[in-house]
């Protein structure tokens, strides 16, 4: 366990509420989504219950003044790997977004990406182990 810098749990928590609304959108209008930006629609409804629970782990850290380390190198890592994982996305040709959607996916993956930059920095500024 480590105390967690206010950076990081600032960052947790925005990365919390931007996934959560996120969340909140994909699965309950995953159709008009689709529509709209001219993607799946069961990539979006299965991304939205995915960041259901990503935003419930996401948010419990950023309340927290102690985290397991390991945990939020995870989140970390996976902010990562989303901001990855959705340049590769569009030009993998496995889906085809309009511009809409290729704009939205872009947005989101920088978007991630400053999570993950934030949430490094912030648990570098964290403060050393206490026991848990």
């Amino acid at each position: 366990m480590i105390h967690s810098s206010q950076l990081l749990r600032r960052a947790l928590l925005a990365d919390a509420v931007f996934s959560g609304v996120s969340a909140i959108a994909m699965v309950l209008d995953a159709g008009a989504l689709a529509s709209l930006l001219g993607l799946p629609e069961a990539l979006l409804r299965e991304t939205g219950l995915f960041l259901i629970a990503y935003t419930a782990l996401v948010g419990w850290l950023g309340t927290r003044m102690s985290v397991p380390k390991p945990l939020v190198m995870l989140v970390v890592v996976g902010n990562a790997a989303w901001t990855l994982a959705s340049i590769a996305l569009l030009l993998s040709g496995a889906v085809s977004p309009n511009l809409v959607g290729t704009i939205v996916i872009l947005a989101q993956a920088i978007a991630t990406g400053v999570f993950a930059e934030l949430q490094y920095v912030g648990l570098r500024r964290s403060g050393e182990a206490v026991a848990a």
